[in-house]
């Protein structure tokens, strides 16, 4: 009976080790996906910064236009994305989703062709609007 359980635990081991080996080979898909994705939002981002950099600090930054897009206000900049065919359809969905949970990824975007003073003027400026934000607290229900 012993040489059994012996048995059973020498059968048992291999398949508990297989199922060790298979987790970090699932975990290294799902981790891949993961870097696809963030990849792609990235190469998204640089054709963003390439399209719209040079001339958001061209003639001096348009602090009404830095203020929309701390508002969150960007339609129109995911509309030229969206016309310039340099994207599938799927990452201009991607990148419209991270600037509107995120507009200072587009920001940060939008700065890649600036001088370190601007750089430091709109982070300084952004800061400011995120003191002044409105905040918004949940009603309290009285029961």
């Amino acid at each position: 009976m012993a040489r059994s359980r012996t048995t059973q635990r020498m059968t048992a081991a291999p398949a508990a080790q297989h199922r060790t080996t298979a987790a970090p080979a699932a975990q290294h898909r799902t981790t891949a996906a993961a870097t696809q994705q963030r990849t792609s939002n990235t190469s998204a981002a640089a054709v963003a910064a390439a399209m719209f950099s040079y001339d958001f600090v061209g003639d001096g930054v348009d602090y009404d236009t830095l203020e929309a897009l701390h508002r969150g206000e960007i339609s129109s900049w995911v509309e030229a994305l969206a016309q310039s065919g340099l994207l599938a359809e799927a990452e201009v969905a991607a990148v419209a989703r991270e600037w509107g949970e995120r507009p200072s990824l587009l920001l940060d975007a939008l700065l890649t062709d600036a001088d370190e003073m601007t750089v430091r003027r709109c982070r300084l400026a952004w800061a400011s609007m995120d003191r002044l934000a409105p905040f918004t607290f949940p009603i309290a229900h009285s029961g």
